[in-house]
């Protein structure tokens, strides 16, 4: 079966492409993908396959019955662009001023639809059932994973796969981990208040700006004083703003950032420490401040019977070079939630074309990738979900 469907794969790769080009040419914003979502629906409505839209928001999910009883699991694609400008000078560029696929979330569509185009026909040999979780706005906090999962797109699954295609990794290359791969991503928003006054007298004011510039130093000891060596995390202050005239010294001052973390306590702790900190650096200073902390996802969690699946199999599907252990990410996935709800294992498919020395980062505006990696990313998913069927299947029946 798995030959015939890598056969299958191969004769319709340009299709895959084609699906991919569209998606790119025509993004849509997370939380705004309605083209998208019914795209999709129609793709699957017109090959018969069972489909509900509107899933949590603008979620798509498809299920495709097995001839033969067994487990059901899950593969789940994103299709959300972000607000960048496409820089790119290619035929497929953006349409759309100021949105575009920066992020592989096209070829992860396209992937996942001819997949399961060709898993419906040879549905008559599945050990079981296989959903097809197509999901809107990963990109953008609270994200549509949550939503989905409430409306159900888990109801009855027991495992879930999903990748992402690494257009910095060489294409070929399958990344995998067991436990903490991506890190909880949380945001963090502070005003504080000062008196603002003539830039000639800072003596008659408490100097926000000051204040604040103050506790951007204080905060650097969180993470290298005061969290366990062992614990990865990060803190960053990405957003400063005192908008004022030259000579008028500003009487607040916003700092937006972001903290990440893989480990709960630890994510818990930092919140605290954040918030020490704050409040005494301006308590120094006779200041006030306005503290929100604002928990996004959580850290994606591999399991271990489904992550050692994917290594094994992945060594056998045709164009893998190599199957890597990867270090953690510190970017976030709300692909985390699925894992807090069913087993499964989210891994990375290296997407970075062999003439290609310094590719472009995920969200940069010239951001592409190799679209072979599509083909490479179908079949390790199809392998991973055929081996996992059948092997729980035949468990099944000699209990």
């Amino acid at each position: 079966m798995k030959q015939e469907l890598y056969e299958k794969l191969d004769k319709r790769f340009s299709k895959m492409v084609e699906i991919r080009r569209y998606l790119h040419m025509h993004p849509e914003l997370s939380f705004q993908e309605v083209n998208t979502a019914q795209y999709i629906t129609d793709f699957y409505k017109q090959l018969n396959i069972p489909v509900r839209s509107g899933v949590g928001g603008n979620g798509v999910v498809a299920r495709i019955k097995g001839g033969k009883p067994g487990p059901t699991v899950a593969l789940r694609a994103d299709f959300d662009a972000l607000p960048i400008q496409d820089e790119k000078g290619v035929p497929y560029k953006s349409t759309v001023p100021g949105v575009m696929h920066a992020c592989g979330h096209d070829g992860h569509t396209a992937t996942l639809l001819v997949l399961a185009e060709i898993l419906n026909e040879q549905r008559g040999e599945l050990a079981g059932e296989i959903v097809l979780i197509h999901q809107h706005a990963e990109e953008y906090a609270p994200g549509g994973a949550f939503s989905m999962i409430q409306d159900g797109c888990l109801d009855g699954v027991d495992a879930i796969f999903g990748t992402h295609l690494w257009a910095t990794e060489p294409t070929g290359v399958i990344n995998y981990r067991v436990g903490p791969v991506m890190a909880a991503a949380d945001r963090f928003e502070i005003t504080i208040q000062g008196s603002g006054g003539h830039g000639a007298q800072p003596h008659k004011t408490k100097d926000s700006i000051v204040i604040a510039s103050q506790f951007v130093v204080n905060l650097q000891q969180i993470v290298s004083r005061r969290v366990n060596p062992i614990d990865s995390a990060v803190v960053t202050v990405g957003n400063f703003e005192a908008k004022n005239a030259f000579n008028v010294i500003a009487d607040s001052a916003k700092l937006i950032g972001t903290v990440r973390t893989f480990n709960e306590d630890i994510r818990d702790q930092i919140e605290q420490e954040i918030e020490k900190v704050l409040k005494g650096t301006c308590y120094t200073s006779d200041a006030t401040y306005d503290y929100l902390f604002e928990r996004g996802y959580p850290a994606v969690v591999n399991h271990k019977e489904e992550t050692d699946l994917l290594v094994k199999v992945a060594k056998q599907v045709p164009g893998v070079t190599s199957v890597i252990e990867t270090e953690p990410h510190m970017g976030g996935e709300d692909f985390a939630y699925y894992l807090k709800h069913v087993k499964g294992t989210f891994f990375f498919t290296g997407a970075k074309a062999d003439h290609i020395e310094n590719p472009y980062p995920h969200h940069h505006p010239r951001f592409d990738f190799d679209e072979k990696a599509m083909l490479i990313a179908a079949k390790t998913l199809a392998d991973v979900t055929i081996t996992y069927q059948n092997e729980h299947a035949k468990n099944s029946q000699t209990v």
